[in-house]
């Protein structure tokens, strides 16, 4: 590809040398032709030959004529060789711009792992790199000339691809980008890069946590890390837990922890050594920063992607090149293109259809029509058709300039889709298109599609009705923008739409014309359990989605003074006569909303970070190649040493027949059956474990064959991944390679001293691989003893005192520890919930007494439930069990600062397991 990409640079930069250099190579085929010729020619004649040789005259002649042929030959070979030389020297001047565009082709093409919409071609590239050429700056000098074609192309490709991404990938992009420009010129270290990728990749810490008051286990174990970096090594670590412990706590507590690094180490190490220091201590800032390393390294113009702009794609195109939507749930690519076409004057030339059952016909008699004609056709909602696609194929690749009209032009709309075909992604003119994001997009959205009569003069109560709208547009807005929070603001994200906020709409204005008094109850029933609530499958984002309805769907909205978040900055204005009144004031607010709008505590911010900088570096690793494992091993190298250091941790399996005989099934004791059903799913787990390990080394050694499931093992230990083939048979877990070989290693540990010395006077809920199976068992146990049916009973909850030891289990029920709270923080002086501390994400919970009680003798109280889930990803399936992948239960926690329905829309929920 390089050699390629050299040759269209010369042929475009010095056509007469590239030009030379071919008839150079023609001439040379010529004459090793002539000279074959030759020779075969006088080895017949001598084969032919009788007598002496001398007396032959026709081969004397002919060997007296390949002498004056190869005198001429080698003439012009020495004349050859001189153009050749200066050929190369020219050649070799422009091997620089060969070398970056022959690069950057592979961040385009390992795109296509991130999206399967993301496909391009070879020849695409190579018309862009041709189009660079023309554009660039000429220059004073060769190399001025080189930087204008490098610093071009790098821009159109960035411009061009950009059009092609979702936003969520255009960071990637840039980064990756960024990354290939930064190793072309050998600025980046590899080990340095991996660190930034994955962090430590040690399996366990071999130093205590020196602060564990504010430094994370994982901040801690990235900090060891560094030692392996030669750029920081031993000394620095022992600093960080030493004299300068202080200054890594102010950096940690900074609101600027960027220029706390920058100022301190601005000498000592570079830009990028800088981003590793602050993957560290602050993961949650890494993206940021990062967008500045690019800025800095490369331009500002490739962390600012182009606008849309539906004319410049439509310029790119041609007749014989589709151009594709590539859209998201409540993106509307008809109206761009109806204003386009009308622009265009080829507004009436337009035929859409909507690709389903039995549409594809028409499909193909309007695309047949068309192309004589000269109209456009637009095939929406491709994706629905996957049966139709290979005609789809068929109909692009039959479209040729001589037989397509030049007005022509065919639009496809898909969601994105494995299914659709690679050859109309590769050559066609991709576009993405995204509905608006951020509160203000989406409120002045909302109030643009409803329509000035229609609010004006739509209720005969217009003051209740604006201030009712107000509410539900800003609703809408809220449960849509919630979803960036992840599993905080949504178990499940759903893609709730236009057409949800329009049903709800026309309902408030047809009730309000109906009755006299505002039905708020109905309302709020028709908009949170049918229109919004219809799409929301899991109870708890129903739950939360009518609290947060009932922020707006009440009296109080009514009045000027009732505000929709704690600041005060959101609420709904004061009537206005005109529609265009809200729009402005619309405009007023600000362009960034703090979490305070949706509910949630200012850390969901943090965690919303972290979660982007550990999406944005997990797939540039994805998409890093395997040549190397980090810190100048190789891959094999790294992956032995890994497998068996892993393989010397985890333990051997367990005695299943031998705890069996110590804990006999009992009709009056269900854990003895719980631990024995425990260790069996363990086993399976650990029998998984330590055979993929001890192939993959055999196959490392060339003793087995590297089958493609052990490669994938391996690359996963390479990436500090958990394999997919031990999660097949694991718990649920979303902790790196380290934490869960750590917490493997101590699951098993629980369960060997619980065979050991007898149950435990506290369970470690989190340590179990069926939670199901322990409440199940200790509520069976409660209903043995006192002879009641199982179903009637049900759990009470009681959080226990932290300072309060327990050394014996509990009478009835059980004690559990191992839960960790999110979205709110332990008030242990009154055993009750509070509000978040400042950056403590996450809080250890004291033990709870889980309490069997009989249904009839619980009584309600003003506890908040707090769903727990085994992961932070809180999201889970239906088993064949009949329990939930994730869910766990619902544990009663008692508030009082604060209601309930305060930590509803908080998010918080309790976890058996951190993410670290």
């Amino acid at each position: 590809l390089e050699d390629q990409m050299l040759g269209i640079t010369v042929k475009r930069e010095t056509p007469e040398l590239e030009a030379q250099r071919e008839q150079l190579v023609v001439e040379d085929a010529e004459n090793k032709r002539i000279l074959k010729e030759t020779e075969d020619k006088i080895l017949e004649l001598l084969a032919a030959s009788e007598g002496n040789i001398l007396d032959d005259e026709v081969l004397i002649s002919t060997l007296s004529e390949s002498k004056k042929t190869g005198d001429a030959i080698m003439k012009q070979v020495a004349v050859a060789a001189r153009t050749t030389i200066k050929i190369n020297n020219t050649r070799k001047g422009y091997v620089p711009v060969a070398v970056l565009s022959s690069n950057l082709f592979f961040c385009v093409a390992d795109l296509a792992s991130v999206d399967p919409m993301y496909q391009f071609s070879l020849t695409w590239y190579t018309n862009l790199f041709n189009m660079a050429i023309e554009r660039a700056e000429k220059g004073a000098n060769l190399a001025e000339r080189l930087t204008n074609l490098n610093d071009t192309f790098a821009a159109i490709l960035y411009a061009n691809v950009c059009r092609s991404l979702f936003e969520k990938d255009k960071l990637l992009f840039s980064f990756l980008l960024c990354i290939k420009i930064l190793q072309i010129r050998g600025e980046i270290d590899p080990a340095e890069l991996r660190f930034l990728l994955t962090g430590s990749t040690a399996v366990d810490v071999p130093r205590p946590n020196p602060a564990p008051g504010w430094m994370s286990g994982k901040t801690w174990a990235d900090f060891v890390g560094l030692e392996d970096i030669s750029a920081f090594g031993v000394t620095f670590v022992a600093n960080v837990e030493g004299k300068e412990l202080a200054f890594w706590e102010r950096v940690y507590n900074s609101s600027n922890p960027e220029k706390e690094i920058d100022e301190r180490f601005e000498e000592d190490l570079s830009d990028f050594q800088r981003l590793l220091l602050l993957r560290c201590v602050r993961p949650d800032k890494v993206v940021p920063a990062i967008m500045t390393f690019i800025m800095k390294k490369i331009g500002e113009r490739f962390i600012e992607p182009p606008p849309f702009n539906l004319l410049s794609a439509y310029n790119d195109s041609s007749s014989t090149t589709p151009l594709l939507f590539v859209l998201t749930p409540g993106a509307d690519p008809m109206s761009e293109l109806l204003r386009l076409a009308d622009e265009l004057g080829m507004g009436s030339k337009l035929f859409a259809v909507s690709l389903g059952q039995g549409q594809g016909p028409i499909a193909e008699r309007a695309v047949s029509e068309a192309v004589d004609r000269g109209g456009w056709v637009c095939l929406q909602n491709c994706h629905v058709a996957t049966s139709w696609l290979p005609q789809l194929e068929k109909i692009c690749e039959e479209l040729s300039p001589e037989l397509v009209h030049d007005d022509f032009r065919l639009w496809l709309t898909s969601m994105p889709s494995g299914d659709f075909p690679v050859s109309v992604l590769q050559n066609g003119v991709k576009i993405t298109l995204e509905p608006p994001r951020g509160f203000r997009a989406n409120l002045t959205g909302s109030y643009i599609a409803m329509g000035k009569d229609w609010f004006e003069n739509g209720c005969r109560k217009p003051r209740e009705f604006k201030k009712l709208v107000f509410g539900i547009c800003f609703f809408h807005a809220l449960v849509r923008e919630r979803c960036r929070f992840g599993p905080l603001g949504w178990n499940i994200p759903y893609t709730f739409s236009v057409p949800d906020l329009r049903i709800s709409l026309d309902q408030l204005q047809l009730f309000l014309n109906e009755y006299e008094e505002i039905p708020l109850k109905m309302l709020a029933y028709l908009a949170g359990e049918c229109n919004y609530g219809g799409r929301v499958t899991d109870d708890k984002d129903r739950r939360a989605l009518m609290t947060l309805l009932s922020d707006f769907y009440t009296p109080e909205i009514l009045e000027d003074s009732y505000k929709f978040s704690p600041s005060g900055t959101y609420f709904a204005p004061p009537d206005k006569p005109k529609i265009e009144g809200y729009l402005d004031f619309i405009k007023t607010l600000p362009f960034n909303e703090p979490p305070e709008v949706f509910g949630l505590h200012e850390n969901a911010d943090i965690t919303s970070a972290i979660a982007q900088t550990n999406d944005l570096l997990g797939t540039a690793l994805s998409l890093q190649p395997r040549a190397s494992g980090g810190e100048g091993k190789s891959w094999a190298e790294s992956v032995m040493e890994l497998a068996t250091d892993i393989e010397r941790k985890v333990p051997n399996l367990f005695d299943v027949e031998k705890a069996e005989v110590l804990y006999p099934v009992r009709f009056e004791e269900s854990m003895n059956s719980v631990l024995t059903q425990e260790l069996e799913r363990f086993n399976r787990l650990l029998a998984v474990v330590k055979k993929s390990l001890a192939d993959l080394k055999l196959a490392i050694r060339g003793l087995v064959v590297l089958s493609k499931e052990l490669e994938e093992v391996g690359n996963a230990l390479s990436n500090m991944l958990v394999p997919a083939m031990w999660m097949s048979a694991s718990y649920p877990s979303l902790k790196p390679l380290g934490g869960y070989v750590t917490d493997l290693v101590a699951r098993c540990e629980f369960l060997q001293k619980w065979i050991d010395t007898g149950k435990p006077a506290v369970y470690w809920l989190s340590g179990f691989y069926f939670i199901p199976g322990f409440l199940t068992g200790t509520r069976q146990n409660f209903a043995r003893k006192y002879t009641i049916p199982i179903d009637l009973i049900k759990y009470t909850f009681k959080v226990m005192d932290p300072k309060e030891e327990i050394t014996e289990g509990a009478t009835d029920g059980a004690y559990i520890n191992g839960l960790f709270l999110e979205g709110a923080a332990w008030n242990e002086s009154n055993g009750t919930l509070m509000e978040s501390r400042p950056k403590e994400l996450f809080v250890s919970m004291p033990s709870i007494l889980l309490i069997p009680t009989k249904v009839e003798d619980i009584k309600p109280t003003t506890a908040y439930s707090c769903p727990t889930y085994k992961t932070s990803e809180r999201r889970g399936q239906l088993s064949t069990t009949g329990h939930s992948t994730n869910f766990v239960m619902l544990i009663d926690l008692p508030v009082s600062e604060f209601p309930a329905k305060h930590y509803i829309k908080r998010g918080c929920a309790m976890l058996c397991s951190l993410d670290t």
